[in-house]
């Protein structure tokens, strides 16, 4: 392991952003885990699985079950 190589280096687009460094074996590393999981997240949503899945459906409503007809109007005031 290379002690003077950074982890991450500035990159080489002309902008004040870093990178991760390829030639340092924990950017490699984190190049790796990030291509991995930014592959499985896609393949997740493209299949609607996991946390993308769609909600299940909620059942419907029935009225709850009664063993009484229901009550008939009084005729007593």
């Amino acid at each position: 392991m290379n002690d003077h190589e950074p982890v991450f280096k500035k990159s080489k687009w002309g902008t004040n952003r870093y990178v991760y460094n390829a030639a340092h074996p924990i950017g490699l590393t984190l190049i790796v885990v990030t291509s991995v999981l930014t592959i499985v997240m896609v393949l997740l949503m493209q299949n609607r699985a996991g946390p993308f899945a769609p909600p299940a459906p909620s059942p419907t409503w029935s009225p709850p079950p009664s063993q009484d007809p229901w009550p008939f109007p009084s005729t007593a005031p």
